[in-house]
């Protein structure tokens, strides 16, 4: 008997790729389809990204369709899974389903917001002829439905029970990416701000990731950047648990209450240091699996604490990784859940 087949439509890297891995320690046969590595112009093209992000893809989407058509190996898919989707407009999920029946879609970021202008525009189109959308934010499940959605499921994100393992740290590694309080991720304009503060507080700070440049505190923040971004698993493994206390910044513009950050990082046994929501309390007891904090002063308290306190450190890393665990936010845990609801749908 073979195993079920699906299509999985998404970028072959990151947290897209994870899952498409996860799908297949699930037992299924995974098809992996990266829309982005077909462009129809030179993929990592700056202009082709700019304009994607300013106009969504406007005038390619005939091409996207054909090209990602023409990729898909002549067989049988028992379900099609898209991964966010920005370059999937209406005709391709159309054809999708013609051929191959149910057409799923998982987004975890936030394509009714403002944040990224034109670029989910495309998705929005396609939303109406998905059998299933999955969001990440209570606010867009109403949203989805008023988009067109014909089924919604909320989740968490998650973290991967691979990728995001604890593992042994070699002294090279541990040399090289030992930090006193870290933070992985992109520059935002809030981001900014908050992380110079924290500068001026005296907090100890590394921060890896892209466009850094461009902060208007960029002349604070400089001395403490390690560089464009980490990305490889083992990399990125290595500087959270070889940090003493990593921060988890939310995206205001994206309405985050929780992040990808949330569950990688109690995930590899870090400690996580992150804004004070709904969401974070709900996943995490505060002050014994995660500690959180409301301005940025109350986070460089709570840093100069946790720095100096090396056994409490030490049961917050234990406390919170055993809390996630309990919590199910792990990719297989939440995919299985997804599609048990996409195979119960009608007809």
């Amino acid at each position: 008997m073979r195993n079920r087949a699906i299509l999985f439509i998404g970028r072959n890297c990151g947290t897209s790729r994870h899952r498409a891995r996860a799908l297949e320690r699930l037992g299924y046969d995974v098809c992996v389809v990266d829309p982005f590595a077909l462009y129809p112009l030179y993929p990592k093209s700056r202009l082709v990204g700019i304009w994607t992000w300013h106009t969504g893809s406007l005038f390619l989407e005939n091409r996207i369709t054909r090209n990602v058509l023409a990729s898909i190996p002549v067989k049988q898919f028992d379900l099609v899974y898209v991964d966010g989707g920005e370059l999937v407009g209406p005709s391709l999920v159309r054809e999708l389903k013609r051929r191959f029946g149910t057409v799923i879609n998982y987004n975890v970021d936030d394509p009714y917001g403002p944040r990224d202008g034109r670029r989910w525009r495309l998705y929005l189109r396609a939303v109406p002829f998905y059998d299933l959308i999955v969001v990440v934010r209570e606010c867009n499940v109403l949203e989805a439905y008023a988009t067109g959605a014909q089924m919604v499921m909320r989740t968490y994100r998650s973290a991967d029970e691979i990728a995001h393992s604890p593992r042994a740290i070699s002294e090279q590694e541990s040399q090289q990416w030992a930090t006193e309080v870290a933070f992985v991720g992109t520059w935002m304009p809030e981001r900014g701000p908050f992380l110079a503060r924290l500068v001026e507080l005296g907090v100890p700070l590394s921060i890896y990731g892209l466009r850094w440049q461009k902060a208007r505190e960029w002349s604070v923040l400089r001395p403490c950047w390690r560089g464009p971004g980490v990305y490889e698993d083992r990399d990125y493994a290595a500087v959270i648990q070889c940090a003493k206390v990593t921060l988890g910044l939310l995206s205001s513009e994206n309405r985050d209450l929780s992040t990808t950050r949330s569950f990688e990082i109690p995930s590899l046994r870090g400690v996580l240091c992150a804004e004070r929501t709904a969401e974070h309390l709900q996943l995490y007891a505060e002050n014994e699996e995660a500690v959180f904090w409301s301005s940025p002063d109350e986070c460089a308290h709570k840093c100069a604490e946790l720095l100096g306190n090396t056994q409490r450190r030490t049961h917050l890393s234990i406390a919170g990784r055993r809390r996630f665990l309990r919590n199910g936010t792990t990719n297989e845990n939440v995919l299985r859940e997804i599609l048990h609801r996409a195979t119960s749908l009608p007809g």
